[in-house]
């Protein structure tokens, strides 16, 4: 079938008003369907299913089909974390993806959106997100699969000497790169242009939005990046792993695979590629472990469970180095960047329940600069829970610090601008009401930017005029830094580029308004932290 007759046969299929012509991609044709003014595709494979003998390795070329293939419903999640996971059944065979496109032929060349899933690298869906707001906007969007837990970056020795490259781990974040080759490849067929294509994610999918920005095997793949409550520009640590320092260098990573597959009884990695997913669980590694499989001894410490073999790795080849040391040295791929956090992340990220414990775990984790970190972050005196200022601790260990350095980083070192938001879209809780204080949490943002308030946020259970409106201001803004690289246009608020000389954030707080770094001060003694983390002796207590 010619590329002309294909042309016509896209644009004809629009002009009925079904069901658009079957689109010619690597594999095959695909078939979807018409929704709202628009060409929808649910479960387009890019790669071929990871399973059996291409259980732990990077995704290889997609099966060719004979027939056009229907792809107007979700595939199964990937598999998550030991096997469990909420919704349909998950399953090794899940590197598909989904696409919302608006044009009327492939001629059209209309910028490309792509969304990648938060979920702790142990799970997530692209199921649960709806792209058709945001491409009724002006792009083609798409979201993409990726493996999760122990079958997305589980590393070991044996797996490493298959490769030529004498890597493992990271087959996640591999799966992310084929499916960016995938929109190169056949994005057009769809009315998109590869040329102007960006990136953006939540939680763990905007820490590995900065990761792919820090790979040189994403250069090219995308121009420019979002990343919402992302990051991870934190130090490495040998063994136990704390939220903010979450990476593990290959060997040590390889040393929790080698425990890990001892645990589920398998004596080779031919055997544990025949063992069912739910077998590789690290999680009974773990002092302690819950349901969650997290270790309860310590708050927001793990060990050898699913941080380490569920979790990216600083392999040499997809991360060739510490990703803050990436940005330093000039590394990265230099692309515009749209990144910010929310204002209470530390509403997930426990430190303890009463001031006593939060000190006592305060100095666990951050040894000799507890003091200057309890003084920058106090947790008051009452009985009652940690206020705020204890919570902005862990929020800034885990996201602020990191988009705060990328952000820096960025605007000194790069040509892409960078554009710094934060969160703080809530109600004013009255003082007598338990959610007295609060900010907002964790994954909050989501529902705003896909414009799904009513069906994408369980927190809240009333919408105001101001939260439809930050809804439409967030989706816009972000739209337009995908066509443009640049989220200002007409009736919008002015959103000015960061640097130091000009450090000025949008905030997303009952108004789209500009202001300072939030907690700047405090934001400053946890950067001294993370400074003195990279020398010898902060290397050293890290190891102990």
């Amino acid at each position: 079938m010619t590329r002309s007759l294909l042309i016509v046969m896209f644009a004809a299929g629009f002009c009925a008003a079904q069901t658009p012509a079957p689109v010619k991609v690597e594999g095959g044709l695909v078939q979807g369907a018409v929704e709202n003014g628009l060409a929808v595709y649910r479960g387009i494979p890019f790669a071929a299913p990871p399973v059996g003998d291409l259980r732990w390795k990077a995704p290889q070329p997609v099966v060719k089909w004979k027939d056009v293939k229907e792809t107007t419903k979700f595939a199964a999640p990937c598999m998550q974390g030991g096997g469990g996971g909420r919704g349909p059944t998950p399953s090794e065979d899940c590197l598909y993806l989904n696409l919302w496109s608006p044009a009327k032929s492939p001629s059209d060349r209309i910028p490309v959106f792509v969304w990648i899933y938060g979920g702790g690298f142990s799970g997530g869906s692209t199921a649960q997100f709806n792209g058709e707001k945001l491409a009724q906007k002006g792009v083609v969007l798409v979201t993409i699969a990726y493996r999760v837990g122990p079958m997305g970056f589980f590393a070991h020795p044996e797996l490493s000497a298959e490769t030529k490259n004498h890597v493992s781990g990271n087959y996640g974040l591999l799966d992310m790169i084929g499916a960016l080759q995938w929109v190169q490849k056949n994005i057009a067929a769809f009315g998109g242009d590869p040329k102007r294509v960006s990136i953006f994610g939540e939680s763990a999918g905007g820490m590995a939005v900065s990761m792919l920005c820090g790979s040189p095997l994403a250069k090219g793949l995308f121009r420019g990046a979002i990343s919402q409550s992302g990051g991870s520009l934190g130090p490495p640590r040998p063994d136990w792993t704390f939220p903010g320092e979450n990476m593990k260098r290959l060997a040590d990573a390889e040393r929790a695979g080698v425990a890990t597959l001892k645990a589920a009884g398998a004596a080779s990695i031919a055997e544990a590629r025949k063992l069912p997913p739910s077998k590789i669980n690290p999680s009974a590694l773990l002092p302690g472990a819950g349901a969650g499989g997290r270790g309860q001894d310590v708050p927001g410490r793990s060990a050898h469970g699913p941080d380490a073999t569920s979790w990216p790795v600083i392999d040499g080849y997809f991360m060739p180095d510490d990703e803050y040391k990436i940005y330093e040295s000039k590394r990265n791929n230099d692309v515009a960047a749209l990144i910010g956090y929310n204002s209470d992340e530390g509403l997930s990220l426990s430190m303890g329940r009463t001031p006593e414990e939060y000190i006592a775990n305060v100095k666990l984790r951050f040894g000799p600069f507890a003091d200057r970190l309890v003084a920058a972050y106090p947790p008051g005196t009452g009985s009652g829970p940690l206020p705020k200022t204890a919570r902005d601790l862990m929020r800034d260990a885990t996201f602020g610090w990191h988009t705060w350095a990328w952000a820096r980083m960025q605007s000194k070192n790069g040509k892409g601008k960078v554009f710094f938001y934060h969160f703080d879209q809530h109600p004013d809780y009255p003082p007598d009401s338990p959610q007295a204080g609060r900010g907002s949490p964790h994954g909050q943002d989501v529902a705003y930017v896909f414009q799904s308030l009513s069906s994408g946020n369980p927190q809240r259970q009333q919408y105001t005029k101001s939260d439809e409106e930050i809804s439409e201001a967030m989706a816009t803004y972000w739209t337009n830094f995908a066509k443009n690289l640049d989220p200002n246009g007409p009736g919008l608020p002015n959103w000015p580029a960061f640097n130091d000389a000009n450090p000025v954030l949008m905030y997303f707080a009952q108004t789209a308004h500009t202001g300072p770094v939030p907690g700047i001060e405090s934001m400053k003694v946890m950067d001294a932290y993370f400074t003195w983390r990279r020398t010898p002796e902060g290397d050293a207590f890290a190891k102990q």
